[in-house]
């Protein structure tokens, strides 16, 4: 396993801001996440998150590392406890995100200055994980409520940076942006186990074209 990621926390973290969106990888296998990486990049997505529920999630992270240097970035998702942000870290983890809110995850992550981004719904939890250090709260599952009841949170927020995730598609990624969003987390509307098994990577690349012209253009539009 590598040392601790060598790739800049204000680097990692920029490319999540710049590009809005994090991909999030989940797979039953993880032969083709490299692929599907690639293709991601090919599009545009340049963060890309490996949930810790894909099995040998972390040998994928740390084999995308080495690969794709400084081209992307790779997190680790689904982290429920420092114990697993910390193994993910020794993997080249350059992110965690967690769909929880556990301090203690936040405060490892800090020790080790790596971005992280705890799950949090309610206006109580979303403060609670930025006053605790969360660089950017992972507004989850953000299907409920949607970009209205993110714009709601933001009113009495607007200083919490914040990535909704969870029901994100290619058809509401605008209004969420328009709404406040920093970033998106998007899962199976851009990378799937149907488009994985099928070795679709085209569709992939597409996909995230696409959504990155829907995110640059709610940009635009929110001024």
């Amino acid at each position: 396993m590598t040392s601790f990621s060598r790739f800049n926390k204000t680097s990692a973290f920029s490319t999540i801001l710049e590009t809005g969106i994090i991909a999030i990888m989940r797979a039953n296998s993880p032969d083709s996440l490299l692929a599907a990486a690639e293709a991601l990049q090919a599009g545009g997505v340049l963060a890309i998150e490996v949930t810790l529920t894909t099995p040998g999630a972390l040998r994928v992270i740390e084999q995308a590392v080495v690969k794709f240097g400084h081209e992307a970035v790779f997190g680790a998702g689904t982290v429920l406890d420092p114990e697993s942000a910390k193994a993910a870290i020794q993997a080249g983890a350059q992110f965690i995100v967690c769909p929880t809110l556990n301090l203690k995850t936040i405060e490892l992550c800090k020790r080790y200055s790596v971005p992280v981004l705890p799950g949090a719904y309610t206006p109580t939890e979303i403060l609670t994980a930025w006053e605790a250090g969360a660089d950017m709260v992972k507004l989850f599952p953000a299907d409920i409520g949607g970009p209205a009841y993110l714009r709601a949170v933001k009113a009495p927020l607007p200083q919490v940076s914040i990535a909704p995730t969870g029901g994100v598609e290619l058809n509401n990624a605008r209004d969420f942006i328009r709404a406040g969003a920093d970033a998106l987390g998007i899962g199976s509307s851009l990378v799937n186990n149907t488009l994985l098994e099928a070795g679709d990577f085209a569709a992939i690349t597409e996909q995230a074209r696409r959504f990155r012209e829907a995110v640059d253009a709610g940009c635009q539009e929110a001024g």
